[in-house]
């Protein structure tokens, strides 16, 4: 969420009415999230100017550990200058820490691609504003999940009940730091991740939902504290309920 509302920010500062707008100073402490999104703290050191060149030599994009040579355009201007270095920007100092750990393991190829192309420069803010949309369009959808074992045939569902809240084991990446609260397309998505961790015996979809709609599911590693819930569904792993009275 942080790093397409990024994009989308930085691809309305390249194609501004004013211009392409570089942030100078380009700092973390600099942006803040106002109702799920990223905003400019300050202004004062935004600029429309782009680097006058009479060749190519002339363009010579550096960072601390990159440099990357660029064009000198017929207008003599270092031609995207200011876009690429918000874009650089926005690589070192929030893709390489974001973008590779809490995404579904199907997506994370795809995340990568995103970080190797902004960290080469090889992708411009138009690009990059596509292929996080094209991820979030599978992410949402669901889209993702095809070709993977359907495994909700090994749960056994129990509605009318959800499951006491309460510490229990914990899991990365979790919506709480007290158990394992993921969000999840689906039942179906649910049960393919409790199959997959060993302490998980019962999960419940909950009412919550994440920014982009998708519910968040409780994975327990006990499935006998419920209590009544009329608008709850608890799915219990019939290897846990086995020999057991519902």
């Amino acid at each position: 969420q942080i790093c397409l509302s990024l994009v989308k920010l930085l691809f309305y500062l390249a194609h501004s009415p004013l211009g392409s707008i570089v942030l100078l100073d380009f700092q973390p402490r600099q942006f803040v999230m106002v109702d799920g999104n990223l905003k400019v703290t300050d202004m004062d050191d935004a600029s429309t100017e782009e680097l006058s060149c009479k060749e190519d030599n002339d363009c010579t994009l550096d960072f601390p550990t990159k440099s990357f040579p660029l064009k000198c355009s017929a207008v003599g201007k270092c031609e995207g200058m200011n876009e690429k270095k918000n874009l650089f920007n926005a690589y070192r100092y929030f893709f390489t820490y974001l973008l590779p750990h809490s995404a579904p393991a199907a997506l994370r190829p795809l995340l990568s691609d995103i970080l190797n192309a902004t960290g080469d420069l090889r992708y411009g803010i138009n690009e990059t504003l596509r292929a996080f949309e094209k991820v979030l369009h599978l992410y949402k959808s669901g889209l993702y999940l095809q070709k993977r074992p359907l495994l909700l045939k090994d749960y056994i569902s129990l509605k009318g009940f959800r499951m006491v809240e309460g510490a229990d084991y914990k899991c990365w990446p979790s919506y709480s730091h007290l158990g394992c609260l993921l969000s999840v397309h689906s039942a179906e998505e649910a049960a393919a991740i409790c199959s997959s961790q060993l302490q998980c015996q019962s999960f419940i979809l909950t009412q919550h939902r994440t920014w982009t709609g998708r519910p968040l599911a409780s994975f327990q590693s006990s499935w006998t504290d419920l209590i009544p819930d009329t608008n709850a569904v608890v799915y219990i792993k019939r290897s846990a309920s086995s020999g057991e009275r519902l």
